[in-house]
């Protein structure tokens, strides 16, 4: 399908590629999805500025969401995913598959960052449903490194 965004779609493109911070506030069926894809497909293929992503969202989302937006759009098609749910065995050998994005649900976050072995080299983090993480009790908050850490890290987030 041909992607044509709506002028606060491009906007908000604009505004993840020239921010290294951002988060994407919008209802439910406004394209946060897409507009977030379009930015990481710019931020990989023609600034440069992402190597790897990781996008994190809740199991449904991580499944089933993110890869049909990325099938979906013609554009996207350049990105390459691989999606870290189900077994252990099946999580790591999704993370060890060459991919463009890697997504993985919010419950497996601190697996992958304190059990998985795998480092943690991801220099953008997408947090789909970010309001899933606003317990005391998230593990996100306790265990992710701060993108602050990094010079160059990219952490748009969409609500």
């Amino acid at each position: 399908m041909k992607y044509v965004p709506h002028d606060y779609q491009q906007y908000a493109t604009d505004y993840i590629e020239t921010h290294p911070i951002a988060a994407v506030l919008l209802d439910m069926g406004l394209g946060k999805t897409a507009i977030t894809l379009t930015a990481l497909l710019d931020l990989l293929f023609d600034s440069f500025e992402a190597h790897r992503v990781l996008i994190i969202a809740p199991l449904r989302v991580a499944r089933d969401t993110w890869p049909a937006e990325i099938e979906k759009w013609d554009h996207l098609k350049l990105l390459t995913y691989s999606v870290a749910v189900g077994t252990e065995k099946e999580r790591k050998e999704a993370l060890m598959r060459p991919a463009d994005i890697y997504i993985i649900n919010r419950e497996n976050v601190q697996w992958l960052i304190e059990q998985s072995g795998l480092p943690f080299d991801f220099d953008t983090v997408i947090v789909d449903e970010l309001s899933s993480f606003k317990s005391h009790q998230s593990c996100l908050l306790y265990t992710s490194p701060s993108p602050r850490d990094r010079q160059k890290s990219r952490m748009p987030s969409s609500a």
